[in-house]
């Protein structure tokens, strides 16, 4: 008999991953979307899975209709990716942060356990717990040093599954995950940001890509193999908690280098701090530029992940480098605006 999911969070980036992850394994996937959510399906359509995935309308601060949902539904096993995911955001809406990615979550581990199923529980945790932490790369036994409202709301259901793992056998795992990145990313994250507007430039829709800091630097991987991640910790014998990274450091500067030579438009940079530019040298053009209004807050300059636990314990490793995760997202967004779809 096929195996059920839940997952919250369904119409993100790693939700509509996992979600075709677990179909190509046979399992029933219940995808939970908020009441009234506006065109909830999009990254489902755009991998072709949308009228396989039942989408459940569940509002996560309402403890009875999670416990309903529960009782119906039977998930073996729940993924918890709901809650905004962008640092500059929480800086923006900090309450909502903290909602969402803590409180919400507290509901549903509660749920959980009330429920005595024994469904088994993963916890999309984020490598932006680590902060200012000193020592890198980091793993499962660096300190935690919050420094956004998001990486603090996100350690406290981090440290609550924990708990209920300890004081009431909940098999919870949780995927401490460094930064995963695809064509499915909404266009507020830099990669995409980068990628989708780096498009326009080349095609005469904009002038240029203005960006915050581009030194800071990141471990990026592909989303799709922190599905494949999350999947197998939630198939071991014991609850455990696992980072996940490529191990790799790549600058925006970089990243911003490769997006733009794989549209055929080579850069040049020219001056230095807010007054750096990234020149297109066939046409002369200015087609990067800094604003100084998009540096965050309390930002984190370099963030690099050892998963030397999960190759070894869920032999798992990235099936893509970071040369080949631009050339995807890059290509995937100038195929969309010259079929004229767009995706947020």
């Amino acid at each position: 008999m096929s195996k059920t999911a839940l997952i919250t969070g369904a119409s993100g980036q790693d939700g509509a991953y996992l979600s075709q992850f677990l179909l190509n394994r046979g399992y029933r996937v219940l995808g939970q979307v908020r009441p009234g959510a506006v065109g909830p399906d999009a990254r489902l359509r755009e991998l072709g899975i949308a009228q396989h995935v039942q989408l459940v309308e569940l509002d996560l601060f309402a403890a009875d209709a999670l416990h309903r949902a529960i009782d119906q539904h039977c998930p073996d096993e729940v993924y918890n990716l709901a809650g905004p995911s962008s640092v500059a955001r929480s800086f923006e809406q900090p309450a909502e942060a903290i909602q969402v990615n803590a409180l919400a979550a507290a509901r549903l581990i509660e749920a959980l356990r009330l429920t005595g199923r024994g469904v088994r529980f993963f916890q999309a945790s984020t490598s932006e717990m680590f902060g200012s932490t000193t020592g890198a790369p980091q793993n499962e036994a660096t300190p935690f040093r919050p420094r956004s409202p998001y990486a603090v709301a996100k350690l406290f259901a981090h440290w609550q599954t924990i708990s209920y793992r300890e004081a009431y056998s909940l098999f919870g795992a949780c995927g401490i995950m460094f930064n995963h990145e695809s064509p499915l990313r909404q266009r507020r994250f830099v990669t995409r940001k980068v990628t989708a507007e780096l498009v326009e430039v080349k095609h005469g829709r904009r002038e240029r890509v203005l960006l915050g800091d581009l030194d800071v630097q990141r471990d990026w991987g592909f989303a799709h193999d922190f599905a494949e991640g999350m999947w197998l910790m939630l198939q071991q014998t014991e609850p455990q908690d696992f980072v996940l990274a490529t191990g790799r450091l790549t600058s925006v500067r970089s990243f911003v280098e490769r997006a733009a030579e794989t549209l055929g438009m080579p850069l040049r940079w020219s001056g230095g701090g807010i007054s750096e530019v990234g020149i297109d040298e066939r046409s002369g053009a200015v087609i990067v530029a800094v604003d100084a209004a998009l540096f965050r807050p309390a930002e984190l300059t370099t963030t690099l992940g050892d998963a030397a636990h999960a190759r070894a314990t869920l032999s798992w490793r990235p099936s893509i480098d970071i040369e080949g995760l631009i050339a995807m997202m890059t290509e995937a967004d100038e195929r969309r605006l010259l079929e004229n779809r767009a995706l947020d």
